[in-house]
């Protein structure tokens, strides 16, 4: 009932364009085709592989898409992600695949589409939205902003077998193993654990299913630990060894998972991996042996707000009240003043009225919130004109709460 109501409710129109969810009836043969005209090529010409990932979406109503007539102009779809805040699990719409057709472009498609997929969204009850932008003014039209990034860092591949060893050999890691499609609800439950511990910022987490599939992909090599994954891949025909994912609870474990990268230094001639600003990997090595050589930033955008800071963690010593004033253009029902209070780890967000609200308040856009939610320092979005009202102490307790240097592994 719930997934008829969305695929009613998500119906628009926008200069004759009609958008509605995907149904499997559709078929993907126009929505491959306005992906390659949108993005180029597909990589590696697998289209049957790209079939198999888009049914599951499709089938549950995450993927909308606008006709003129019967004829596809423009589709985008959400991924079902779990991000973590400061260690916690918050549920996450991953925005992805925003494609509008080269020849439907400057007519108000996309910012129809993306509107009816935010009200998607918060129908399914996600508190946060995350997307990685390929243009930003339609995106900051409509609440998202600058959160983090997304790191790769290039090492001589030979180099890595001179990370630095500890006193005692660190052994095998416990139950480590190549990893296979039964694997995926311990794989997400070990990941959803690593990040925890290290009460990590923004890394994100796939959904079972398409966890099950990435484990499936015979070009995709999966290690995993009790405690730690590995997921490669090889590039440029067995010259460069792609690292996706290292992440590790323990010492012993993710000297272990760089061991496994470190043996291939005698066919790779690189090591391409997606790592944290703050991985282990800097302090393992004995020198230098790696620059960051490509970043990639993505936006947030907080769609509940009460549930986004009821769901995000935050640091035990943090301890304040303060009264927020949010405004948010498109969802009208975020607006007006709140109360938020952060004790214990843990966060609330509660209206309150007008006349209750005879502190000094901070005034704040959805954008706004969203850079506070990731950590941008209160000074920051001041001068950025995200921000006004409050004083210098309120400043100082909101950095405390929300400070954080969030990033992310995986791109969607």
């Amino acid at each position: 009932m719930r997934d008829k109501q969305d695929s009613q409710d998500s119906q628009a129109r926008a200069d004759g364009v009609t958008i509605r969810a995907l149904e499997p009836g559709d078929g993907t043969d126009a929505l491959f085709d306005l992906r390659c005209r949108a993005f180029g090529p597909f990589p590696g010409g697998d289209r049957a592989l790209w079939q198999q990932e888009q049914e599951p979406v499709i089938r549950e109503q995450r993927y909308l898409g606008a006709f003129d007539g019967a004829r596809l102009v423009a589709a985008a779809r959400f991924h079902d992600m779990t991000q973590w805040w400061y260690g916690r699990a918050v549920p996450m719409a991953g925005v992805a695949s925003v494609a509008v057709g080269p020849q439907e472009r400057g007519r108000g498609v996309g910012r129809s589409l993306m509107t009816a997929l935010l009200e998607v969204i918060a129908s399914r009850g996600y508190p946060v939205s995350v997307l990685y932008p390929s243009t930003m003014p339609i995106y900051r039209a409509l609440g998202w902003e600058i959160a983090g990034t997304s790191y790769e860092a290039v090492f001589a591949a030979h180099a890595l077998r001179s990370l630095a060893t500890s006193a005692a050999p660190p052994g095998r890691a416990a139950g480590l193993r190549r990893a296979g499609p039964g694997d995926a609800a311990q794989a997400r439950e070990v990941l959803g654990r690593v990040h925890a511990a290290a009460r990590d910022c923004g890394p994100s987490v796939r959904d079972e299913a398409t966890i099950r599939l990435a484990l499936g992909d015979e070009n995709e090599y999966v290690y995993l630990a009790d405690d730690g994954m590995l997921a490669c891949t090889w590039r440029d025909g067995g010259d460069q060894l792609f690292v996706h994912t290292a992440v590790a609870a323990s010492e012993q474990t993710t000297r272990a998972l760089w061991a496994i990268v470190a043996s291939h230094c005698w066919i790779a001639d690189t090591v391409r991996a997606r790592v944290a600003p703050a991985d282990p990997v800097w302090w393992l090595s004995r020198d230098p042996i790696a620059d960051i050589v490509d970043h990639d930033d993505w936006m947030l955008r907080v769609v509940d707000p009460v549930a986004a800071i009821a769901a995000r963690g935050f640091p035990p010593a943090a301890d304040l009240a303060i009264f927020l004033q949010i405004t948010d253009a498109a969802r009208a029902g975020n607006c007006g003043l709140w109360r938020l209070a952060v004790s214990g780890g843990s966060g609330s967000l509660s209206r309150v009225r007008p006349a209750d609200g005879e502190a000094i308040s901070i005034t704040l856009s959805e954008r706004g919130l969203a850079a506070l939610y990731a950590g941008a320092p209160v000074a920051t979005l001041r001068r950025s004109g995200l921000v006004a009202g409050g004083d210098a102490q309120a400043d100082a307790l909101l950095d405390g709460a929300f400070a954080a240097a969030p990033f992310m592994l995986d791109r969607f």
